[in-house]
């Protein structure tokens, strides 16, 4: 796999979370720096090593809602 992309959503409760799209791998954090080792680690335990992607890409989606 050349490269997994995660879903990077700002959690309900705070905090962010981190999906990724066509793998099985969810993890959550406070900070972005902790949830980035956390994808890392997450991406680590659910590969093997001669499988692992090469690129990680995080797309963080927020919304905004603005009032006229």
């Amino acid at each position: 796999m050349p490269e997994v992309i995660f879903l990077i959503e700002d959690a309900p409760e705070g905090g962010f979370t981190a999906r990724a799209l066509g793998v099985s791998i969810c993890t959550q954090a406070e900070t972005m720096d902790e949830l980035r080792a956390m994808v890392r680690e997450a991406v680590a335990c659910h590969f093997e090593p001669a499988d692992a992607p090469r690129v990680i890409r995080l797309h963080y989606v927020r919304d905004e809602v603005l009032t006229p």
